[in-house]
């Protein structure tokens, strides 16, 4: 039997979109998902409704139907804990907004809320896990600020190095990279270099008095704290990897930077929350694919998927979300932008030939990749839907399932 079909015999279709619809539909998703610790949900853009819509489907599915109970999304690390803490209850419902204010829109709203209401009544409540570096890569302060909190109570003598950090950061701080990548870029190169070598001498110290700061602070203040530090040092590479990547010159795979740290994250939050813990994970299907990124035969990244697969092996399943016709959002660089981008509602081409797109229906389907991959050896579809194009990659070992809303329409705020 070809690739294709294969394909297309472990494809079945969903019957609804609708986030609070009832869930058998979803059924077929426990064979791909087993006993997996972490299920990684995609999209090939943000901000597109019915993905939005979907993947609030899968978490209600997950956490009611399979025992998850953990959402990390593609957000920051240090700023998470202040969406568990609202989902758990925390404030008035209204502050939602305000936690989400310096965000970039990527969808976090109707999950959060969704979580909240469900952990009112809950045995369990569902926790949030934000994992990338501060601000969508468009500051350290978000990460740097509290570590120099933690400082003051700790180690005051660390304090003028972390307060130089942090007025070099200010200085170029945006909400996310597209914003702090080319401000970056601008600085003098003895900034460049003084906010690089803080970082590195703190996060060494950090390391090398870990006995004595547990002992001050305890050892989970000091945990939060480090990695809060590693996510300012891994963003402030990423600022010079990003400023690469948009002139041209950048090194390869150097944006790999921002992935390993958001997998790191995850294996962060899994070690803590014990051999019991199950996470849904949601980002880009760029970030959650196992198979490395590359344009024009050049490799761009290592994604996170990469790491979580080498790490976690089988008990890391990621599943992409696609979409055969509609629109998607096409973001542009623009300097004068609130977030550095436009975001253009661009209609889809037909799916090109080669394409997963290509063997799907156009309605909503779910797609069994890891026992399409099982079932035979070689052939299968070598790209899949990234924005308005493609990203070149076996899709039948880049993701272990997929779903497709069949159509797809922006939905971003306003400008």
């Amino acid at each position: 039997m070809s690739a294709t079909a294969r394909l297309r015999a472990n494809t079945v279709p969903l019957s609804t979109l609708d986030p609070e619809a009832p869930l058998d539909d979803l059924e077929p998703l426990r064979a791909i998902v087993g006993e997996a610790r972490v299920v990684a949900l995609g999209e090939n853009s943000h901000f597109i409704a019915e993905f939005t819509h979907m993947r609030q489907r899968v978490l209600r599915f997950l956490t009611e139907r399979c025992g998850f109970g953990v959402l990390a999304f593609e957000f920051g690390f240090s700023e998470g804990f202040a969406l568990d803490a609202w989902a758990r209850g925390e404030g008035a419902e209204a502050d939602l907004g305000d936690r989400l204010a310096g965000s970039v829109p990527i969808g976090l709203d109707g999950p959060l809320r969704w979580m909240r209401r469900h952990n009112r009544t809950a045995a369990a409540p569902v926790a949030f896990a934000g994992i990338d570096i501060p601000a969508a890569g468009g500051s350290v302060l978000p990460a740097l600020d509290p570590v120099i909190a933690y400082l003051r109570e700790v180690d005051a003598e660390s304090l003028p190095e972390a307060e130089t950090a942090a007025r070099i950061a200010a200085s170029f701080a945006g909400d996310s990279g597209a914003v702090a990548a080319p401000a970056w870029a601008g600085l003098a190169a003895a900034e460049q270099d003084a906010l690089t070598a803080s970082l590195a001498r703190l996060l060494i110290r950090f390391r090398t008095l870990e006995p004595l700061y547990v002992a001050r602070g305890g050892r989970e203040a000091y945990d939060v704290a480090v990695r809060r530090l590693e996510g300012a040092c891994h963003a402030d590479y990423t600022f010079k990897a990003m400023a690469g990547l948009f002139a041209g010159t950048g090194r390869t795979a150097d944006t790999s930077a921002r992935d390993a740290y958001m997998a790191g994250s995850v294996r962060w939050h899994l070690d803590r929350l014990g051999p019991g813990a199950r996470i849904v994970l949601a980002a880009h299907n760029a970030h959650i694919q196992t198979e490395p990124i590359s344009f024009g035969g050049r490799l761009t990244a290592l994604p996170m998927g990469h790491y979580l697969r080498a790490d976690l092996g089988g008990d890391y399943v990621p599943i992409a979300l696609t979409s055969v016709t509609g629109s998607t959002a096409e973001m542009r660089l623009d300097p004068a932008a609130r977030f550095g981008f436009t975001v253009e509602d661009t209609p889809l081409d037909p799916p090109a030939p080669g394409s997963v797109e290509a063997e799907l229906p156009e309605g909503p389907v779910l797609t069994d990749l890891r026992k399409t991959r099982a079932e035979g050896t070689g052939g299968g579809p070598e790209r899949i839907r990234l924005h308005g194009g493609y990203v070149e990659t076996p899709v039948l070992s880049a993701f272990d399932g997929l779903i497709s809303t069949g159509a797809s329409t922006v939905d971003y705020p306003p400008t």
